[in-house]
């Protein structure tokens, strides 16, 4: 109860995330080194103070996947939070959140697949990356993320599959 208490005082990280989509309308997923198991998810991150969120969403897809040839499509309509498991609380992040509040983007590839690279800033936080159907996405998610992917899909699905 005491644990709980003081999650429920922790703010929420602020973050951008990108749903990168090729021309066949297949979804960029890359798998964390620093979970262990089957884990996948798309490029988030962080907003630094003051950073602009759309600057902040190519930004992260920069660093963590070297992908620069892209184009915004949409931004999503609201904000999206989700708390971290009690187990993570004080792990991630210096324990001073207790999520992240996500700000998700539709984003268009417009290189070619060897423009990846998961090592382009220092140390990668994908070991691996695969495109895959916008149906695959929320499986392959850790469960606590499931729900707000689930949305995140949703909201972009006509767009996805008009983009084909």
């Amino acid at each position: 109860m005491k644990n709980e208490l003081k999650k429920e005082k922790l703010p929420y990280r602020p973050c951008a995330g990108a749903m990168l989509i090729n021309n066949e309308g297949k979804v960029f997923v890359a798998r964390r080194i620093d979970t262990p198991g089957n884990a996948w998810q798309m490029p988030q991150g962080g907003i630094d103070d003051g950073e602009d969120t759309s600057k902040a969403v190519l930004r992260e897809l920069r660093e963590e996947t070297g992908i620069d040839k892209v184009e915004i499509i949409a931004e999503s309509a609201n904000w999206r939070n989700y708390d971290l498991p009690k187990d993570l609380i004080g792990k991630l992040w210096g324990g001073k959140y207790r999520g992240q509040r996500q700000k998700w983007f539709l984003i268009r590839f417009l290189g070619v697949d060897k423009d990846i690279n998961l090592e382009a800033h220092g140390s990668p936080e994908f070991s691996d990356w695969r495109w895959v159907g916008i149906d695959e996405i929320v499986d392959l998610i850790v469960p606590f993320k499931q729900t707000l992917y689930a949305d995140i899909v949703a909201e972009f699905r006509t767009l996805v599959e008009g983009s084909r």
